[in-house]
């Protein structure tokens, strides 16, 4: 890999990285509207956008038996963590709903462990462990803390997140493709939320909705960007560089809510970016040696 084609490759990934805080800064710029109706224009659009993709590349939309079951669990745990993600946005500061969220790497791990039967080094173990104790200063439990129950959602969003990209692996080793992945993920959880959506609808003014569908666009930039990223480059050499959301995160958050994060919220954060980047540098170090 030549150093220009990493460089594309990590200009992509923080081009991704702050298109998805974008999202989350819309989600929340929408106003008080029930997560799953913010949720269904988030997906309505990456499914317009996905299906654009496959039209375009002649793709097959057929399922073999065998994906079938793995499509299901990543379209039912996807849209949990979304939904759960929205809520905590809504509820929490920007810059902590969004490294709630980027637990879902850890919760890939554990189940990976204990639905693909893949093994856990020691190494792995203690990066999760770590990313668990920082999660436990953003979340700050005790049930007299107004934001733990949203903190907890949050966290539930990440491991939703994680079961989902952990079918989204064992779907990509049978041999079914992202821009399908994407699109039945985005169709199932927009019908999916319809019943409930008309159930508690509230209707909306025409800057709620270009928001929410500025916010579907934010989500379908960071999806294809990330894409891109790692047709640049590998992603044991440039997915750290995925933690930057939560820089811009914090700063949008200031800039544009007055979010300061407290003490805690930043311990927290400086614990999972390291469990983060050692399982980064471990992760590569065994491709290299695998190379």
């Amino acid at each position: 890999m030549n150093k220009e084609n990493y460089v594309r490759g990590m200009l992509m990934i923080i081009l991704s990285a702050f298109c998805f805080a974008c999202m989350n800064v819309c989600v929340r710029l929408s106003g008080e509207l029930p997560s799953v109706q913010k949720s269904f224009f988030r997906n309505l659009v990456a499914a317009v956008f996905a299906g654009i993709v496959i039209v375009k590349n002649h793709t097959s939309l057929r399922i073999e038996r065998e994906s079938r079951l793995p499509l299901a669990m990543r379209c039912i745990f996807g849209t949990m963590g979304i939904l759960c993600n929205f809520y905590a946005v809504d509820h929490l500061m920007v810059a902590d709903a969004s490294i709630l969220n980027k637990l879902s790497p850890f919760f890939a791990i554990l189940f990976s462990f204990l639905l693909l039967k893949e093994k856990i080094t020691h190494i792995q173990a203690a990066c999760v462990a770590l990313a668990f104790a920082g999660c436990l200063f953003v979340v700050k439990p005790g049930f007299q803390n107004a934001s733990f129950v949203p903190a907890l959602i949050g966290v539930c969003g990440g491991l939703g997140a994680g079961i989902a990209y952990t079918m989204v692996r064992k779907l990509g080793t049978q041999g079914v493709k992202g821009p399908v992945i994407v699109f039945y993920f985005s169709l199932f959880s927009c019908l999916i939320v319809i019943p409930w959506m008309a159930a508690v609808f509230v209707p909306m003014s025409a800057g709620q909705i270009g928001i929410l569908l500025l916010a579907g666009l934010f989500a379908a930039g960071g999806q294809f960007s990330i894409t891109a990223a790692y047709t640049y480059a590998p992603a044991r050499k440039i997915s750290i560089y995925d933690y930057s959301q939560i820089i811009f995160a914090t700063i949008l958050g200031f800039a544009i809510f007055r979010e300061i994060p407290d003490a805690y919220s930043f311990i927290g954060y400086g614990l999972i970016i390291a469990a983060s980047f050692f399982m980064f540098l471990y992760n590569r170090k065994q491709q290299e040696m695998g190379a």
